[in-house]
């Protein structure tokens, strides 16, 4: 099987150099890491109730070069956003939600650029999960982060790729070694207490463990996890921990009220699904597993009722596309993207197609898209991880 493609030796040179201009040091000093976007094939809207899911990575992400600082200051500059955020790897963190500043309660100069409490919060919120697990901090990095052109907003999971970027540098720059696992909940503790985001830990999950040609199965209740090749037969036996939830859900759905059981009907329906999207890939069966990410997509639809008319309508689109196995929603919900499982034969073909036909869809919405960007051309990719240094 070929080697993930992403990053190319072109963006990691012009990553170095980028950092060694910034930092004035050898761009042979300059380490990288590569934290990718995730697409989730099957497992929609389960992972925070513990359901099971399965993911994996694409070859678009997060680069994130930097060199250890001296001395505890964190410098940083970003492709997306003007000006650098600076800060003190010792200042103590202190989460932003339920603040009416959207910045964190550290000495930074009052004078900081509003850009910097925004996008220097992925930052911040490492140095506070790491802080409070009890890890001991003081070297800084400066650091430039920049991700793939066109998604920043694309339901791709870009917060939990940046978070897990900036985890990684700040280990590497002080010498702290961290399993995927501990890597998962010191991300968890970013989103979930530092931004106060609701969300379960499919994202983190999917970028910190998958590896290229394999769909990364996880259950989000129990936290196993394993990779599953296509076209192999695995010996490990799945403990499908809803099958008891799942009786009583069948005796007792006629009592819920109409939203509630719209919603039941999801979480059981998706678990399933992934259940038998794992039998399909392994048996190498694309055709069904298609189909069973088009149900997910119609599920997300009609029981949990999330999505919006640009979005359901470039899904239906996608799965009338010849060519396409199947398609869904990827990310945010009620925005992000459509995701779709397409013959590498007709891929071009399929793209062009949609583009045309999203375009008599939703003209004004279509004119606004970067033209690169509106349909990708994605394969699967690494887990997130550090490239040394050539010194």
């Amino acid at each position: 099987m070929a080697e993930a493609s992403w990053p190319s030796e072109a963006e990691v040179n012009e990553m170095r150099n980028l950092v060694s201009s910034m930092a004035g040091r050898d761009p042979g000093e300059v380490r990288i890491v590569a934290s990718p976007y995730r697409i989730c094939p099957l497992g929609a809207h389960i992972d925070h109730q513990g359901g099971a899911v399965s993911a994996m990575t694409i070859n678009r992400g997060i680069l994130l070069g930097f060199i250890p600082a001296d001395d505890a200051k964190v410098v940083l500059r970003s492709g997306q956003f003007e000006g650098e955020v600076h800060f003190s790897i010792s200042d103590v963190q202190h989460p932003v939600h339920g603040s009416k500043k959207d910045v964190n309660h550290t000495t930074d100069s009052p004078n900081r650029k509003e850009e910097d409490s925004r996008w220097g919060k992925f930052a911040r919120g490492a140095v506070f999960a790491l802080q409070k697990m009890g890890h001991s901090l003081d070297r800084g990095i400066t650091g430039y982060i920049c991700g793939s052109e066109g998604l920043d907003c694309a339901g791709l999971s870009s917060s939990a790729a940046a978070g897990v970027a900036y985890l990684l540098a700040f280990e590497s720059a002080n010498n702290l070694t961290m399993s995927e696992v501990e890597n998962i909940e010191l991300d968890r503790l970013i989103e979930n207490e530092y931004l106060g985001l609701r969300n379960g830990i499919l994202d983190q999950s999917a970028i910190l463990l998958s590896s290229h040609g394999c769909l990364t199965y996880m259950n989000c209740k129990t936290k196993e996890h394993e990779l599953v090749q296509l076209l192999e037969w695995t010996k490990w036996s799945h403990s499908w921990a809803t099958a008891i939830e799942f009786k009583a859900y069948e005796m007792h759905k006629d009592k819920l009220d109409a939203d509630l059981a719209k919603r039941a009907e999801h979480f059981f329906s998706e678990n399933m699904r992934v259940k038998k999207g794992l039998e399909a890939w392994t048996s190498g069966n694309l055709e069904e597993f298609g189909r069973l990410i088009s149900a997910s997509g119609l599920s997300s639809i009609k029981n949990y009722e999330c999505g919006c008319e640009p979005l359901i309508q470039l899904y239906e689109i996608l799965v009338k596309t010849p060519g396409v196995y199947g398609a869904r929603f990827s990310g945010a919900g009620f925005r992000g993207c459509c995701i779709a499982l397409v013959s590498a034969d007709v891929a071009d073909e399929a793209a062009a197609l949609v583009r045309a036909e999203y375009a008599k869809a939703q003209p004004e919405l279509a004119a606004t898209l970067h033209p690169d960007a509106a349909a990708l051309i994605c394969e699967p990719a690494d887990s997130a991880r550090l490239i040394s240094p050539l010194l």
